[in-house]
């Protein structure tokens, strides 16, 4: 996540006024090095497994894998994989652990199991009566299935000698060492329509990076507030329309978000459009909020699963 101002400085093509409303985020502490970890609940469904896996450790060679405790016996899980942010890359326990510790996966995904969903901050109306009347009554149509999540440690690639071939080396670190290892040890599908990857911030940019380089591992691609530059968006289009267009004629499910005070809301505004006019349905959905751990614990990581959720059912992927 954005921690330290000094990020906002690497992101390719950002304008001033996105640095500067970023910068103006990073001191007020939305995602500085002071955040007190959360809490994780009690009851969870999620069963944990660290993993170290061979790599280079200057990139990364740990993740944290979390699998539905109930699941059927023969069951091969949906996979979703998730980059952190920025604060979090300077030490690997926090990284692996991120998404669980301070970005809410594990209590949003038990607040989907156990519908109906309810706010969880008391002064902060990220979530508006009409939105949990929504959300529930989705959930009671069609009950949360759930996946696998596989969390791996997110190098700050904007620090290494060389930043493309730092994702070159990172992506196929999770093609021929991470995934292998993970459906080795875990009952988890090796098809890349039950397969997909998201981010936050920093690691939203690198989901894009990532599938940009490896399309055939993945049928969805999700970025939550990812830290990109209005004017890269047209790039990113046009490269994305590419890949898919060298691919195999199977519809890659796409989403955007983003909340009303995201420095990066434009940005990822423009993408979703750019894709548009080249073609590429996507979900762009923007909620009221910052860029923040409490926005992402109360709904950014809570509307993000259901997204998936959704995009692995319609593709027959499920753990029920």
């Amino acid at each position: 996540m954005l921690v330290r101002s000094s990020f906002v400085c690497y992101v390719a093509g950002l304008d001033r006024r996105t640095f500067i409303r970023a910068l103006v985020l990073a001191g007020a502490g939305g995602f500085g090095p002071r955040t007190v970890r959360a809490t994780v609940p009690e009851r969870t469904v999620l069963e944990e497994r660290e993993l170290t896996v061979e790599g280079d450790r200057r990139l990364a060679h740990r993740a944290l894998l979390l699998l539905p405790r109930k699941r059927p016996a023969d069951a091969q899980l949906p996979l979703l994989v998730l980059l952190h942010g920025l604060g979090e890359t300077g030490n690997e326990q926090l990284g692996i652990r991120a998404w669980v510790d301070r970005y809410g996966l594990a209590s949003c995904y038990d607040r989907l199991v156990h519908a109906p969903v309810s706010r969880t901050l008391e002064h902060r109306n990220y979530l508006s009566d009409e939105h949990v009347r929504s959300l529930n009554q989705a959930l009671h149509k069609q009950p949360f299935s759930g996946m696998a999540l596989l969390c791996p440690f997110t190098p700050n690639v904007y620090r290494m000698p060389s930043r493309q071939q730092a994702v070159d080396r990172y992506a196929e670190w999770l093609e021929t060492r991470l995934l292998p290892a993970v459906r080795a040890r875990a009952p988890v599908s090796s098809d890349r329509k039950c397969t997909a990857i998201d981010g936050c911030s920093l690691g939203g940019y690198l989901s894009l990076e990532v599938f940009l380089r490896k399309p055939h591992l993945f049928g969805a691609l999700g970025a939550v507030q990812g830290a990109i530059g209005a004017s890269t968006a047209p790039k990113y289009a046009e490269r994305v329309a590419k890949v898919l267009q060298r691919r195999e004629p199977i519809a890659t499910a796409i989403r955007l978000g983003t909340s009303t005070g995201d420095p990066y809301r434009k940005p990822n505004e423009r993408l979703s459009a750019e894709l548009l006019a080249r073609g590429l349905e996507n979900t762009l959905e923007v909620l009221p909020g910052p860029h923040n751990q409490p926005w992402l614990r109360e709904i950014g990581t809570l509307s993000m699963l259901l997204w998936h959720d959704r995009a692995f059912a319609r593709r027959g992927c499920g753990v029920r």
